[in-house]
This record gives C-alpha cells, structure tokens and sequence, in this order.
C-alpha cells in the first residue's frame, strides 16, 4: 500500500519514502518560535509565539496570542497562502455551532477585510495595525487576513508530540485519542455537520484529553467540486478517496481522517501497512480507512470499538474513562509544563537596573 507523507505549506509532496514518516523531533518542542516583533498584532490581539514548529505541515498558521491588557489568552488561527480567505472565516463561523468536549471552540471570528484579506497571502506576523470597529485597521483603511481564536490552554500538535516522544504513542494513548475524536465527531454528525478538516496537524493533545482543530480544512482548501491533491494543508493520507476528486465532504470522509490519524498516532504515518499498526488496533484503524465510504464504521460505532461501555456508562460518554491519569506519556506532560512555564515567562516583564545605595555596597577588595 502507498504511504504518504504530511505536506508542508508549500503543497510539495516526496515522490517515494524510503523510511517510516516518523517525525523528526523540532528544535523547539513547544511553542517557542516567536513572531519577528513582539508588538505584531492581528484584530485586537498581541501575538506571542507560534504553536507549530517551523516546516510543519499544518492546515492553518496557529498562534497563542494575548490581548493588549493581558487578560484573555487565545490560540489564534489565520488561513495558509493559496486558500481561500473568505471560505476560512465561514468555516470557523459554522465551527460555533460545534459544541463537546473534545472540541477546540471558536469563540472569536473575523473575516478579510482589505487588500491583505483579498490576496488571502497576508504575513499574519505583520503589524495590522490598531484594532477598529470592523477589526484591524491602518492609515489607508481597513486591512486584515481572516483569523478566528479559541481559548488557550497548553497544548501539542500531534506531530509534534510524536517528535517529544520519540516516536510512535503507546497503544493505550492512542485508544484513548480515538475514542474521545469519535465521540467529537459523533456528536458533530448528529447535529448535520461534518468536520472536514480532521489530520494529524489538527489534533492537540492537552493534560486532560486531546482537542480536534481546524474546522473546515478541507473545504477552505478547495471548493466543492475542484481536485484537493496537492493542496496546501492537506496531509493526503488523511484525505478521503471522495473528497480527494472535489467531493462534498461527508461523515464518512472524517471517520477516514480520523483512521489515518490514528495509523499516525500508532506508526508515525498515516497509510501503514496492515502488519505495522498494534494487533489490538488493526481491525478498527483498516475498517475507517476503507475506500469505499459504505464500509466505514459511524463515529458512534467507532468510538463504541476503543472505549466499549460499561454498565455505569452509554455509548455517549465513555470516552472520558479512558483519559485516566497516565494516559500521555511522560515527555509529552513534560513538554506541555515546558509550554506553559516558557510562555509565563515571555511575559513577565523585564526588571529595571537597581542601584545598590553606597552604603549597602559591597567594597571593593585591594
């Protein structure tokens, strides 16, 4: 079976691996590329560092970014160049009728406004500006790309927590990330909506379970009806069979993203062979990954298959028991106290130069 590798924002994909997609690990583990200038806004919010490592395939640019007073901290989200701007910002509109646990929230939308919203290319790390009634604004008028924010809390990309690790994530980690995207996705089908945008990039990992992110990838990436490979920001072993020829993203299509990310997860890429994922994992990871949409299980089924109920508990909230204590490894917990204690630290402000009085100074020794 052919393997695929994540794609960078360049949209390149290698011709042929002749080694396991495994992740190398980033300089930085965590969130420490900072913006060129610690003042650089976007809307009304100061951007602090970025969340992905550089050369990451990601399906948007992410930030953790503050406001100017301090008091609200968000992970901050801007369309890739060569997507469309305008189809972002009403994919994470429709992402605030998305509600679980499970789920990253958007709680702040702002559409293009501007050339810089138009070209859909704008540098999110340059300045926009201050912030007006319809979002940034400069001396020519209003500018701005699309962004869209989400409360932040400590988090890793799944790729990134692969490279922490050292690899692949133990099988009970796994289980656990499985059980509770498919209740997230369950809950999101029963609603009518469908996800279309689930990857390895979009999936963060935080100490009391992971979040999916990144809404509407797939869409924002290519309209209805136009081919998605090749695109930038989309990993092509994530990407449906059906959505991958410009088909209208369905169900069936998140419960194979969803298989691939759990290949990810288990392999370190997302088309293994059958033989390389956990015995314990094949059946259930090579039933999502199905070509034809009909053979894949429901994200319901799904989830019932990594985390069965108990007799306390339905099908609805079994997820949860299996996000006990331990259930990420140990590196991964330490590199999200690393995020956290590095991002307290970039904001601490810098202490001025005290004087020591003459009289409480040291002498100096002949």
């Amino acid at each position: 079976m052919e393997r695929s590798r994540t794609q960078g924002e360049s949209g390149a994909s290698p011709a042929a691996r002749t080694a396991p997609d495994r992740p190398s690990a980033p300089a930085r583990p965590a969130a420490q590329e900072r913006p060129a200038a610690q003042d650089r806004r976007i809307g009304p919010y100061r951007l602090i560092t970025r969340l992905d490592p550089p050369g990451t395939a990601v399906p948007c640019r992410r930030f953790v970014a503050r406001t100017p007073d301090g008091a609200r901290t968000v992970l901050l989200s801007t369309p890739l160049p060569g997507t469309d701007p305008a189809r972002f910002a009403a994919e994470a509109t429709a992402a605030r009728h998305l509600l679980g646990p499970w789920i990253a929230p958007v709680t702040d939308v702002a559409e293009p406004t501007g050339a810089a919203g138009v070209a859909g290319s704008a540098d999110p790390t340059g300045s926009a500006g201050p912030t007006g009634p319809t979002g940034p604004t400069s001396p020519t008028g209003p500018t701005g790309p699309a962004w869209y924010a989400s409360p932040y809390v400590p988090a890793l990309p799944l790729p990134v927590a692969l490279a922490v690790h050292g690899g692949p994530l133990p099988e009970a980690t796994v289980r656990a990330v499985g059980a509770a995207l498919a209740e997230a996705l369950a809950a999101a089908h029963s609603q009518g909506l469908t996800h279309a945008g689930v990857s390895p990039a979009a999936v963060l990992l935080t100490a009391d379970g992971p979040r999916l992110s990144c809404f509407g990838a797939v869409r924002a990436a290519a309209a209805d009806g136009e081919p998605r490979t090749g695109l930038p920001g989309l990993d092509p072993g994530a990407l449906a069979p059906e959505q991958a020829s410009g088909g209208r993203p369905r169900p069936p299509g998140d419960v194979f993203a969803l298989g691939a990310v759990l290949a990810y997860a288990a392999t370190g890429h997302t088309v293994p062979e059958r033989e390389e994922l956990p015995p314990a994992l094949r059946e259930v990871v090579s039933s999502c990954l199905a070509r034809d949409p009909a053979d894949r299980p429901t994200a319901g089924a799904l989830m019932a298959s990594l985390a069965p109920p108990t007799a306390h508990q339905t099908v609805l909230n079994s997820a949860g028991t299996l996000l006990t204590p331990g259930w990420l490894p140990g590196r991964v917990i330490a590199a999200l106290a690393r995020q956290s204690a590095e991002l307290l630290a970039a904001e601490l402000p810098e202490l001025p130069e005290q004087t020591v009085p003459a009289e409480h100074a040291t002498p100096a020794r002949a």
